[in-house]
Order: structure tokens, then sequence, then C-alpha cells
């Protein structure tokens, strides 16, 4: 058994003692929204237009990451809509922040790895960058949306009556608590992926301008950078939603008091 197998096992266990039935449907999704990742560079690689192949497996990977692993309310559709929204949004922020910073391809640390090979794959490294960085924030957008969406939507069910303002207090309230959560998560796991980079800054006595002009310090920075704004812009863009729902909408669904009850 190799390692990977075991660590697979390992999760599978886990999800499914502590999660039961949904846990193993968040599996079965997180093992589809592998595939979907391995479809989308198949198909970059073949020639398709990468934006195209990348916003229709973007919306596949949302459905099935925020449907798979949550009951399917209301609060999942509250979700869903957000981070159609915001991944929207923050597709206008990366392409021309990608364009910018030239950051794509590789860096001189990885040089003497490539020596002897070719670089002509026929694909543009900026697309597969931009690619790179969309499907890099689906996951901290997701978790942000289903986050509020579930609290403000349980409130709304419980208090029909319920204010925009305490609406907007309690979307408010629960935000910059996922907020702080969010930002260490991206944090530790930016510091982690790159701790063997930051070795070699220290070791080689890099300057501050050459780590900040280091390509692939700024690439991952970059997509680092864009899942935390695309985590602050849910929070707004899921009270919103809500507050619209809240005027043109029933409070609950059928399926929201089965649930509840």
């Amino acid at each position: 058994m190799t390692t990977i197998m075991a660590l697979i096992l390992i999760l599978f266990a886990s999800m499914l003692l502590a999660g039961g039935r949904q846990g193993f449907v968040s599996f079965l999704g997180l093992i589809f929204n592998f595939g979907i990742v391995f479809i989308s560079v198949v198909l970059i690689a073949m020639g398709f237009p990468y934006l195209i192949v990348t916003l229709i497996n973007a919306v596949i990977i949302l459905v099935v990451s925020i449907y798979f692993g949550n009951e399917q309310g209301r609060n999942a559709d509250v979700a869903f809509i957000t981070a159609l929204l915001v991944v929207g949004l923050l597709v206008i922020l990366i392409i021309p922040v990608q364009h910018w910073a030239q950051v794509q391809g590789f860096g001189v640390e990885n040089t003497e790895d490539l020596e002897g090979l070719s670089l002509q794959l026929g694909v543009r490294f900026l697309d597969v960058s931009c690619a790179m960085t969309i499907l890099s924030c689906l996951g901290a957008v997701a978790e942000a949306a289903v986050a509020v969406a579930t609290g403000l939507t349980e409130l709304q069910a419980h208090n029909h009556q319920i204010s925009d303002a305490e609406l907007r207090r309690t979307g408010t309230r629960v935000g910059k608590e996922i907020v702080g959560t969010a930002f260490n998560t991206l944090f530790f796991g930016f510091y982690g992926e790159l701790l063997g980079l930051f070795i070699w800054f220290s070791r080689l006595h890099y300057s501050f301008g050459m780590v900040l002009n280091d390509k692939i310090f700024v690439s991952q920075l970059i997509m680092t950078l864009i899942s935390a704004i695309g985590v602050v812009l849910t929070i707004p863009v899921t009270i919103g939603i809500v507050i619209y729902q809240h005027h043109h909408q029933p409070a609950t669904t059928a399926n929201d008091e089965h649930r509840l009850k």
C-alpha cells in the first residue's frame, strides 16, 4: 500500500465516522472535483479556450462542493448564487492582475530541474496561470458562502419578522469570525507550501526586493490574496442576497422546515 493510498483511506474513514452518510457523499464529491480539475488540465492542454473551460468547470466544482457537502436547502441555494457572483467578480480582477504581474511559467529556482527540457508546450503559461488562480479561490469562496448563508437562513427561518438591520448585523458578526479563520488557513497554507523556498531565500541571502520580485513567491502570494479578497466579498454579497430573498420569497421552504425539525 502506498503512502497516498493510506492517507486516502484514513481520510475516507475519518469523513465516514464524523459525517456518516453526508461524509460519504462529501468524499465522493471530493473525488468528482479531482476528476473535474484533471479534465480541465487535459482540455486546456488540447487547445480549448482556457477561460471557457475554467468557468464551466468552476461552476461544476461549486455545485459539487456546495450541494454535495451540505443538506440541500435554501442555504445551499443562497451559497451557490453568492459563490457564482463572487467568482465572477474575482475573474474580472484576476485576468488583468495576472497580465500586469507577469509571474506565469517557472522561476529561476526551477532552472536546474528544467535543464534539457523544452518549454514549447503549445500552451500560453499566462492562460494556465489565470486558470490556476480562478480554480484555487473556489474552495475558500464556497466555504465562506456556506457558513454565512447557513447562519442567516437559520436565523430567518426561526424569526420571519426579522429586520434587514438585524440580518446585516448577524451576517457581519458571522463574517468577522469566518474571515479570521479563513485568513489563518490561507496564510498557513501559503507559508507551508513555500517553506522550502523561504529557506532558499535565507541561505542565499535574498534581499527584500529580490523576494518581492521572485516569480514563485509572487504567484503564490497573488493566489492567496485573491482567495482572501473572495472571502471578504462573500460576506456582503451573501447578506444582500438573503435580504433580497427575505422581501421577495417566503421565509422558509418545505425542505427547510423539514430539516429544522
